[in-house]
């Protein structure tokens, strides 16, 4: 059952990504549409898989303003569950290696998502422009800030490109701790069980005054602290 969960997952993604190519055009600079079709389609991947979501701190999070949302990453669930349990005009910041997956990748590179290529440093500048620049138009930007999916569990270090982001932009850090998922489906993994994933929100966290690699660093330091602080270990 758990590889049916998976691959029907992966129909619906198809379906949402052809969707979402035929209709970006609508509304591709401010990204309300394609934002509209991916909360779509991780409600119906939720439903279908019997994923269920809990939030927590709602009430913490003024979404009338942006944020830069900074959480851990353990499953590829992670995406669906943050979508339809934010109710924020969110844009996803990917690995651009995703950009050649047919229907699915085509429908992140050519829609309102960001991707970044971390084996190159001026693209990677160039998609914290872009995303600095979605920021303006009204949107609030999500970011992993360990790189990648965790492979055992636990919370791993995290990498400074979302909190760069964060000085650049000028705007608040919203810590966001995903718990549950990597159980759904760890990495490597294609079988997904049912269960629920828990998200928590805590206050956003201003940037610190002044610039530069200190301020990464005492900010994704203050981050840190807090995700792991609300982070129940998945091993």
């Amino acid at each position: 059952m758990g590889a049916i969960r998976f691959f029907s997952a992966a129909l619906i993604s198809i379906a949402s990504a052809i969707a979402e190519l035929l209709l970006i055009w609508v509304d591709r600079k401010r990204g309300r549409v394609f934002h509209a079709i991916a909360r779509g389609w991780a409600r119906t991947v939720l439903g279908v898989c019997s994923v269920r979501v809990t939030v927590r701190g709602l009430d913490k999070v003024d979404f009338s303003r942006n944020y830069v949302y900074v959480s851990n990453h353990a499953s590829m669930f992670d995406i669906p569950v943050i979508l339809a349990g934010i109710p924020d005009q969110i844009r996803i910041m990917y690995k651009k290696e995703l950009d050649i997956i047919p229907f699915f990748g085509w429908g992140l590179r050519f829609g309102s998502y960001i991707g970044i290529d971390r084996g190159r440093g001026s693209n990677a500048v160039r998609s914290l422009e872009e995303a600095v620049e979605k920021i303006r138009r009204g949107a609030s930007v999500l970011m992993y800030a360990e790189g990648t999916r965790t492979l055992d569990g636990k919370l791993q270090p995290f990498k400074r490109g979302a909190f760069n982001l964060a000085l650049k932009a000028g705007i608040p850090v919203v810590p966001l701790t995903v718990n549950g998922s990597f159980a759904i489906l760890p990495k490597h993994s294609v079988s997904v069980r049912p269960g629920t994933v828990e998200l928590v929100l805590d206050a956003p966290i201003p940037v610190p005054e002044g610039a530069g690699k200190d301020a990464e660093l005492q900010l994704m330091q203050d981050v840190h602290a807090v995700i792991a602080r609300h982070y129940i270990d998945q091993g």
